[in-house]
């Protein structure tokens, strides 16, 4: 199965693609959608509208995963960030996807094993786990983390409902 994980952003959109078969994980895929900026932000959220669209012809995932915005001490560049993540999520709606949302910490559990993990501990752990990889940047590293956690997130629902199944449905 195909997932891609988006890092929003207005001015660098991280995205990655891996494949997932059973407990393993491949990378396909990864980059940053980047906005010609600070410009007229109409025009910059059709920028990442188009560029996800196309991404989503490409690639073709099955899943998606998306990091959850967390307000900073910035209140319009929160705004911002949460309009681009709100572009990312129509085009994943209109690929007709399903999207797991996962905040910042939750990801970095998933993949580091540390919920306040650094960027650099991110970074390394994809690499660990993507042997080989070229990172288009740290936004493509995260991304590349949004979708990994996603992953073990679908790993965990699938032994879920094996279990569940193999006790004749009783929870």
């Amino acid at each position: 199965m195909r997932v891609m994980g988006i890092d929003p952003g207005l001015s660098n959109l991280g995205w990655g693609v891996i494949e997932v078969a059973g407990p393993r994980i491949r990378h396909v895929a990864n980059g940053i959608l980047r906005t010609a900026g600070p410009g007229e932000l109409p025009r910059r959220l059709c920028e990442l509208h188009a560029g996800l669209v196309a991404l989503l012809a490409e690639h073709a995932p099955a899943e998606a995963a998306i990091e959850q915005t967390f307000v900073n001490k910035d209140g319009a560049a929160t705004l911002k960030l949460g309009q681009a993540r709100g572009v990312a999520l129509l085009a994943l709606a209109q690929a007709g996807l399903e999207v797991g949302e996962y905040a910042p910490n939750a990801v970095k559990k998933a993949v580091v094993g540390v919920g306040h993990a650094d960027k650099r501990q991110v970074e390394h752990m994809v690499r660990h786990q993507l042997p080989g990889i070229a990172l288009a940047g740290a936004d493509a590293a995260d991304a590349l983390a949004i979708a990994i956690c996603h992953a073990h997130h679908l790993q965990g629902a699938g032994r879920f409902a094996r279990a569940l199944a193999a006790a004749g449905g009783r929870a």
